[in-house]
């Protein structure tokens, strides 16, 4: 039998009075690919420490056999000592491995000249994800390696951990990420870990058939409790000597009852939107802004209505948050128009998390936030104008009493981000602008995000690099290419991916075409007349007018899914909900469809002049 890589026996940690661990056992074998999951504060981060070697728990064992190498990618790493990022990221490499480094930072977008004292914590990151994946250990532990990496990043690490033949422990809240990578979970629930023999796909299905099988098992325990507690009141003065067994094992039951570790709750968020917008919220004509010789956007063009879920994708560093303060007017482009519509009432989720300040407590983050202070008092917020004692609501955002007076810089980046959350949905708004709000949230809380922004009136304008979120979440999607380009696609992440793939081998056939036209035109050249004419269309337009017919099509093949997926007899009675959210989907699909193809006729008649 082949020897684990590591191995953890017994092990039991403590922080501040409460188990985090107890009684832990897990190994780790050569080709693992291992996805850690649980609920935010559970102890993923923790877990991995122990593994590293870097905490120490306070009983139990870490064993990993001499010569086994075993690489750590912490979220937060220390480059004290190292002058630029490439120096730390090739501290331990021999002089022939150093191409190693050089490959990671192209694949992962540092620049290893980048003196440390300067860099962001975004390139830290980056620079200590490197130093991992050039070291090449036989296991590697990662700590939300996809964080602060744009898409492009994050396929390149994909690729290259499919690629290995190496074992990994891997934390994240991609779950297309996890999906492709793992196949082996496990996940820690209230102390405990479990592991089965199969990828993060699925985790939710067997998350949900244990805690039924938990629930099932505790409501017998309570009928049974109740049936010996009504004996022992009925009947147990008449067998007093004979029944004092049957007496501990109803109080050994009751025991056991009350020692079970209830499952935390979801995150009680909601939002509230406020006054209604008008039908247009922004309308962006010819817009074009640069910085120096960079070009963010050139002659853009973008309409957002009520109730749309516009999404914004590209490199890091390509421009998005720039152009979105350009369409919330917040910076003045260098040419074309802005214009905001009626009544907006914005609400903001800034991914630095400025908005927080990590020397106050949680306490004092809502109760002085000018937003939600409610006048004479110093325990109560106003929550979408209704007075809450603020202990009450962070309980809503799964914190408990302890923490409340503790630091902000003291949470963990999932709990900076559910906080963040709280301030954000205390207020009503029609405008909500989301950028990278799913870094650290764990998968039930971007579950109940998904859900939120299904459920909300308003127009949401997001910027992620979350594949899956961005799929289950926006209806259009603006992808900024770089050199000034940015083009509007209809849907998701995958909408956009197909859509583009279409649209360049069109553009390679027609190429072709034009190719071979122009050499029998050569060959016997056709003289005109005629005055050359100006192009009736515009260059954005022309792309519009070739994409439109791949748009048309994709939307008619979703509209005869949802169609077929709606005809079955027993779906409104079975799955209401799901029966809601199809027949939305399909009408808001009919409509776009309308309106693309009255697009198309409108182009089509410009073009022909």
């Amino acid at each position: 039998m082949v020897a684990p890589l590591l191995q953890l026996s017994d092990v039991s940690l403590t922080f501040g009075g409460e188990p985090v661990f107890d009684a832990l056992s897990l190994n780790v074998q050569p080709g693992d690919r291992v996805a850690l999951v649980g609920r935010n504060g559970s102890g993923k981060s923790t877990l991995l420490k122990v593994m590293a070697g870097t905490v120490e728990p306070d009983r139990g064992d870490r064993v990993v056999p001499v010569g086994t190498s075993v690489g750590y990618m912490e979220q937060e790493p220390d480059l004290s000592g190292f002058e630029t990022l490439g120096d730390f990221a090739a501290s331990t490499l021999q002089a022939s491995e150093m191409y190693r480094v050089e490959r990671a930072s192209e694949g992962l977008k540092f620049d290893p000249d980048r003196p440390v004292a300067t860099a962001s914590g975004g390139e830290r990151r980056r620079a200590a994800l490197a130093k991992l994946m050039a070291e090449e250990p036989e296991l590697m532990l990662l700590d939300e390696p996809t964080n602060h990496l744009d898409i492009e990043a994050i396929q390149w690490l994909e690729d290259e951990l499919k690629a290995t033949r190496r074992a990994f422990v891997l934390i994240s809240h991609d779950r297309r990420f996890l999906t492709e990578l793992t196949r082996a979970t496990l996940w820690i629930d209230r102390g405990a870990v479990r592991r089965q023999e199969q990828g993060f796909a699925a985790f939710e299905a067997w998350r949900d058939k244990t805690w039924e099988e938990e629930d099932i098992a505790r409501h017998k325990l309570d009928r049974k409790i109740k049936s010996e507690a009504r004996w022992a009141v009925e009947g147990i003065s008449a067998r007093r000597t004979r029944n004092m067994g049957r007496v501990r094992r109803l109080q050994d039951m009751r025991a056991d009852r009350s020692g079970q570790i209830r499952r935390q709750g979801t995150a009680a968020m909601d939002l509230a939107s406020g006054p209604k917008s008008g039908k247009k919220v922004i309308e962006a004509t010819g817009v074009s802004h640069a910085f120096g010789d960079k070009s963010i956007v050139k002659g853009f063009d973008l309409k957002v209505q009520r109730g749309d879920r516009v999404a914004f994708v590209g490199p890091n560093g390509v421009g998005k948050t720039t152009l979105i303060r350009i369409l919330m007017g917040e910076i003045a482009p260098d040419a074309g128009t802005v214009t905001l519509g009626t009544n907006l009432v914005p609400a903001v989720f800034d991914q630095t998390r400025s908005q927080l300040d990590p020397e106050k407590s949680l306490w004092d983050s809502l109760t002085t936030d000018k937003d939600m202070r409610v006048s004479g008092s110093s325990d109560q917020v106003m929550v979408r104008g209704v007075p809450k004692h603020v202990v009450g609501y962070l309980k809503d955002f799964l914190f408990d009493e302890r923490q409340v007076r503790a630091k902000v810089a003291s949470l963990s980046g999932g709990e900076k981000a559910r906080l963040l959350l709280a301030k954000l949905m205390a207020r009503e708004s029609n405008l909500l602008v989301l950028d990278e709000p799913t870094n650290d949230l764990d998968v039930e809380t971007l579950d109940l995000l998904q859900e939120i922004l299904d459920d909300y009136d308003g127009t949401v304008i997001l910027i992620s690099h979350d594949r899956d979120f961005l799929d289950r979440v926006a209806t259009t999607t603006v992808a900024m290419e770089g050199g000034g380009r940015a083009v509007v696609y209809a849907g998701g992440w995958s909408d956009y991916r197909t859509q583009k793939r279409e649209a360049e081998g069109g553009g390679r056939e027609k190429a072709k075409k034009k190719g071979g036209g122009e050499a029998s035109q050569s060959a016997q050249p056709v003289q005109s007349s005629k005055p050359a004419e100006k192009p009736a269309l515009s260059f954005t337009e022309k792309h519009r007018l070739e994409e439109l017919p791949g748009v048309i099509d994709r939307l008619g093949a979703e509209i005869a899914k949802l169609e077929a997926f709606l005809a079955a007899p027993d779906l409104f009675t079975k799955e209401p909900l799901k029966f809601r959210k199809a027949t939305e989907a399909l009408v808001e699909r009919q409509q776009v469809l309308a309106a693309s193809e009255e697009e198309w006729l409108e182009l089509m008649e410009k073009a022909e002049g």
